[in-house]
């Protein structure tokens, strides 16, 4: 049995095989409506959310499989005290694999530890998000043709933004990778990405203010929103909330093949105007994510080699 807690659990090679699953499904839906069947995904989602929970939903029911779960804290055991450890032993009784979300760094690992069935990390607090990572790969692949070899913008919240962490550990392990990390001073990437994961592995970097500063040089920009819930005060919030606002004015220093990525949700980081754009992939980013998933679960369950 395995879980999937970051991204660096998969190989290169490994996540090379995910990738074209992932692609594979994409041309041959049909291939795989049935794969599932028989087979439950339970989602343990302690904070709110839209795209991750709902895509895992779609990914199963697509693949054949049912779904059962709870969309917060507020509507689970939690709410009366019970231990992650004791929910995902209950919950290894009545499903084959698991997608849990939780405010709490290191949560769905301690789940793994106690669990029967194979358990996806869906985000842990500021910590991790690695199907998000996967679907971002996925996205880079399929639309640039390749993994490698080009420069990548991160902007906005990047103390507190967990897709970022999670895709700079990925991004490194492949060639050619030049980082623009992008935020005001209060949210700058933390000294265990900086200093643990891009200095020791001697990957190159620079970290700048002014967005408009590195649009001319990147092939990737990846935005973020400034996440309110990860604020201790409101003031600090409000103040940086509107950092970053991407236009069709700024876009005119970006090249004419720079894409565009957001993990979204998006609040104002990104103006609507430049969702007409060519280079804007945003959307076409989710899609992917159903795709990864599927793939994602078919390896966990050790269906990815079954016939229909």
């Amino acid at each position: 049995m395995r879980h999937l807690m970051s991204p660096l659990d998969f190989s290169v090679e490994e996540l090379d095989k995910l990738l074209d699953l992932a692609n594979d499904i994409e041309k041959n839906p049909e291939k795989y409506a049935h794969r599932c069947a028989g087979k439950k995904l339970a989602t343990l989602f302690y904070e709110p959310s839209t795209r991750t929970r709902l895509s895992f939903e779609a990914a199963m029911l697509n693949l054949g499989g049912s779904v059962l779960g709870f969309s917060s804290a507020d509507s689970s055991s939690a709410a009366k005290g019970e231990s992650v450890a004791d929910t995902i032993q209950i919950i290894s009784c009545y499903a084959d694999i698991c997608a849990m979300r939780h405010p709490k760094e290191g949560a769905p690992l301690i789940a793994s530890m106690k669990s029967r069935i194979p358990v996806i990390n869906a985000g842990d607090g500021g910590h991790q998000h690695p199907t998000q990572t996967l679907t971002d790969l996925l996205t880079i692949r399929s639309l640039k043709g390749r993994l490698g070899n080009f420069t990548i913008g991160l902007c906005g919240d990047l103390k507190f933004g967990r897709t970022v962490h999670s895709l700079i550990q990925a991004l490194i392990r492949y060639p050619d990778i030049q980082f623009v990390l992008i935020s005001p001073e209060e949210l700058r990437i933390p000294d265990s990405i900086r200093d643990d994961v891009l200095r020791r592995n001697h990957q190159q970097f620079r970290e700048v203010v002014r967005l408009e500063e590195a649009l001319p040089e990147l092939d990737l920009l990846y935005m973020t929103r400034v996440q309110r819930e990860r604020f201790f005060n409101e003031e600090d919030y409000v103040r940086m909330k509107d950092f970053y606002i991407l236009d069709k004015e700024k876009l005119k220093l970006a090249g004419p093949d720079m894409m565009i990525l957001h993990p979204l949700p998006r609040v104002n980081e990104i103006s609507v105007e430049v969702d007409d754009d060519p280079r804007a992939a945003y959307f076409r980013q989710a899609q992917y994510g159903v795709y990864v998933r599927m793939a994602l679960i078919l390896t966990l369950l050790g269906l990815e080699g079954t016939v229909c």
